[in-house]
């Protein structure tokens, strides 16, 4: 593997560099959104045959309208294939996912909207559509961190489609409690979820990650179906100090980057020895893994050590990336935790590896990506969730208001909207 890029904050090039790297968002390429594009409309006009269509020209599956849906048998036989320790791994896993989220649901306003003027009332949503990607990997941690919040939400119907489905998927599903799963994946999946089809019930919410052409039929049916977000590649950011594990930070580098090619693996640290003590081990931890190759490849093209010259300046960096993963290998980090704005989660000393958020931690691993963690917030029960204003006025309460309602609405030049009050205000007296 060749060297490193490096980047040093002294250095008269760096803030442009840098600046560079601030716009590594993916730019969807033209070609690909008409190719979505075409996708997306011939689910909606063709439905389940424009689906089988696209999953045989893309995916290379044969289906018929009766193979789409996995249906219960198969997700038994594929539950009970398995070693008893995995399934007991990811009931592990599903239970912290709950009692997680759990945690969120009690933060939720407890107002009761028959004995308040003004309040909210807040309702799952009915149908929950989860993606889980099947390409490079099988990920039935993706299930679990999809659908126990949804679950958790009291979303009542969960629906999953995945282009491939392993029994470790199906397993994970039927733990998490998903209604149906659909073989079916790609652009022409999210069309599915978001029109439905003759088979396929159409849903309030999509969420989950996938490549950049169900990101782009995501970005696309915004309005149409709710989001959680569009996510790009993998990434990872790890602020270090001389109290830093060299080894821990080269390992964790390197597990960002053999999600794929195009991983995001990024350390900003204030020690030179640090450095070059974490690169020296870059270099010869990536020869132990199984996944070299792609691992060589996202470093080669995405890899960076940044040398800053205080922790000041490597957060006020960390903060302008925003990035999906944040590792504080940093003296009194905790402390450190207070500076920090923007990351999608914060996995703080140097015991807190990004891999236990990811499986067995509990808050959902779907993550904000390429800067919109300044924005966007972690997947959650909050996404499967949605908030209803309810007003409830007495007679009196209306009068005190419908002088200064009425002089707006007159202001406005909306004499119908003065008149609705004054009519009541009228039946009052």
């Amino acid at each position: 593997m060749e060297k490193i890029k490096i980047l040093r904050t002294a250095e008269p090039q760096f803030e442009q560099e840098f600046k560079a790297l601030l716009q590594r968002q993916v730019d969807t390429a033209n070609d690909v959104e008409a190719i979505v594009k075409t996708i997306l409309s011939d689910v909606k006009k063709g439905g389940d045959t424009a689906l089988i269509d696209y999953t045989l020209k893309y995916d290379q599956v044969s289906l018929d309208k009766n193979t789409l849906l996995v249906h219960e048998s198969e997700v038994k036989e594929a539950y009970e294939s398995l070693d008893p320790e995995v399934i007991n791994d990811l009931r592990m896993a599903s239970d912290r996912i709950e009692d997680f989220h759990q945690r969120q649901l009690q933060q939720l306003s407890s107002n009761d909207s028959r004995n308040s003027v003004v309040s909210e009332a807040v309702r799952p949503l009915q149908r929950a559509g989860l993606y889980v990607p099947g390409g490079k990997a099988a990920y039935p941690s993706s299930v679990l961190m999809s659908a126990v919040p949804a679950r958790v939400a009291g979303v009542k119907e969960i629906t999953m489609v995945s282009p491939r489905v392993s029994a470790h998927v199906l397993a994970a599903a039927k733990i998490a409690g998903v209604n149906r799963i659909y073989r079916v994946g790609g652009a022409q999946a999210i069309a599915a979820l978001a029109y439905g089809t003759e088979t396929i019930d159409r849903v309030d919410k999509i969420v989950g990650p996938g490549n950049i052409y169900v990101e782009t039929a995501k970005r696309l049916m915004f309005g149409v179906v709710g989001l959680d977000m569009v996510a790009g590649p993998s990434e990872v950011l790890i602020v270090a100090d001389e109290s830093g594990n060299h080894s821990f930070a080269a390992a964790d580098f390197i597990a960002q980057a053999e999600h794929d090619e195009d991983a995001f693996p990024v350390i900003i640290t204030t020690s030179e020895s640090f450095l070059h003590e974490v690169e020296q081990e870059i270099h010869l931890q990536v020869n132990r893994v199984d996944r070299k190759e792609i691992v060589q490849k996202s470093i080669q093209k995405n890899g960076l050590l940044i040398l800053a010259h205080t922790l000041d300046a490597a957060i006020d960096l960390s903060n302008r990336v925003a990035p999906e993963h944040l590792e504080l290998m940093v003296e009194n980090a905790t402390d450190v935790l207070d500076s920090i704005t923007n990351a999608g989660a914060v996995f703080v000393g140097n015991f807190s590896p990004v891999a236990v958020g990811d499986y067995m931690a509990g808050p959902s691993h779907v993550l904000p990506t390429a800067g919109t963690a300044r924005f966007f917030s972690p997947l959650g029960v909050f996404d499967f969730l949605k908030r209803m204003s309810v007003i409830n006025f007495s007679k009196e309460e209306l009068k005190n208001l419908y002088p200064a309602v009425s002089r707006l609405a007159q202001l406005e030049g909306l004499d119908a909207h003065a008149r609705a009050m004054e009519l009541r205000i009228l039946s009052i007296e």
